[in-house]
């Protein structure tokens, strides 16, 4: 007579809360951006491989408190259960294969949003970084929280994190850290930028475009300065290939853009970047942003009537088409979120859909005002 397993449920249930924990600190947002699309060229024995190598090693353990019985059971038992777990993980590849760049916004994930709120700073500081794609056309603001930091100015925290960018895992090119010192000159009222001798941003029109326009966006977006001086060497001046010699930059906030999709090689999430032109008003805002403009995707999924649109005390009150069929998904909370940060640049600070055919999109809801995000595109650093 075959003699049954002396384990109990309860017995293998604590055996397996005993196996090491795996832990992952990734921002959930990071986490959507990356897996499972970071690489198209993956390597797709490595999943059934490792899922095999635990069922085994599960087995092994198991096994000692099997051996006083017949092997036949236990070969059996492993053999059902591989079948079944290699069903499973043929199944799960099927449903892991990189979809194309556009987000379809089709899945059964939990729609995030992916910018920064004000509730969520608490006492930290928000760092916004300017990172260009990896064409060099546009460039992409990552923004990030970052705590303890007790009595350091942004600008201080900005220059000892820009070494922390993963900028080749965001699908961006690796432009940080700047081989650039940044210090706030308190007697002045400037950002001091100096270089070495041997800097590279001089060479090239591209080189010298790109490198001006990332300080103006890093300053202004991390500190009130107006002006930034430029030294080479701790020596006044900047040379640059194009323009000569340069020893300061005016820092002037830049307003009225719209906010479209980017969507970096590899990966199925759209970037939130504001146009390269600024617009008149916030109608012509919203109209452009239902088009694709220099590299960038349309991001207004919505069916709103900007025509219809009206401003009270800061707060935008915008209506939707009748016919509109919103979708409480991952692509429609990323619009909405391209539409709060365009309203920003027209100096919202509050949105409300009126006539909205639902009440909730992702975590967004719809019954009541939403303030604009304080930052675009979250990702952890720390």
């Amino acid at each position: 007579m075959m003699k049954k397993s002396e384990w109990s449920d309860r017995e293998i249930e604590e055996l397996l809360r005993q196996m090491p924990k795996v832990k992952d600190h990734r921002n959930p947002i990071d986490m959507n951006q990356n897996f499972p699309f970071k690489k198209r060229n993956a390597f797709p024995w490595l999943v059934p491989s490792i899922a095999t190598a635990a069922a085994v090693f599960l087995c092994i353990i198991l096994g000692t408190k099997f051996i006083g019985g017949p092997t036949s059971q236990l070969f059996q038992e492993k053999s059902l259960n591989e079948k079944s777990l290699n069903q499973q993980i043929t199944l799960k590849k099927e449903n892991i294969q990189p979809k194309d760049q556009t987000f379809s916004g089709s899945d059964n994930r939990e729609p995030l949003k992916s910018s920064i709120y004000e509730n969520e700073v608490r006492k930290g500081k928000v760092i916004t970084y300017w990172i260009p794609d990896e064409q060099a056309q546009n460039i992409i603001p990552i923004s990030t929280i970052v705590h303890n930091i007790k009595n350091k100015s942004r600008l201080d925290v900005f220059n000892e994190k820009m070494a922390q960018l993963n900028e080749n895992e965001w699908g961006l090119d690796d432009f940080y850290p700047i081989n650039a010192d940044f210090n706030f000159n308190e007697k002045s009222g400037t950002v001091d930028v100096n270089v070495p001798a041997d800097h590279e941003y001089g060479k090239g029109s591209s080189n010298e475009l790109m490198f001006i326009n990332i300080i103006k966006k890093d300053i202004s977006s991390n500190s009130n300065v107006k002006k930034a001086r430029l030294f080479t060497d701790g020596k006044p001046g900047i040379e640059f290939g194009n323009t000569g010699i340069k020893n300061e930059i005016m820092i002037q906030p830049e307003r009225h853009h719209a906010y479209l999709f980017y969507y970096p090689n590899r990966h199925e999430s759209p970037y939130l970047v504001p146009s390269i032109e600024p617009f008149e008003n916030i109608r012509d805002a919203f109209k452009a942003m239902k088009k694709d403009r220099n590299g960038l995707k349309k991001s207004m999924h919505l069916k709103i009537k900007e025509n219809e649109l009206s401003i009270r005390n800061k707060v935008l009150y915008l209506p939707v088409e009748r016919d509109s069929k919103i979708k409480n998904d991952q692509l429609t909370v990323f619009s909405y979120e391209a539409l709060l940060l365009t309203a920003k640049e027209f100096g919202m600070e509050k949105v409300v859909i009126t006539d909205a055919p639902i009440k909730q999109i992702g975590p967004f809801d719809l019954t009541k005002e939403n303030k604009v995000p304080i930052a675009p595109n979250m990702r952890n650093i720390e």
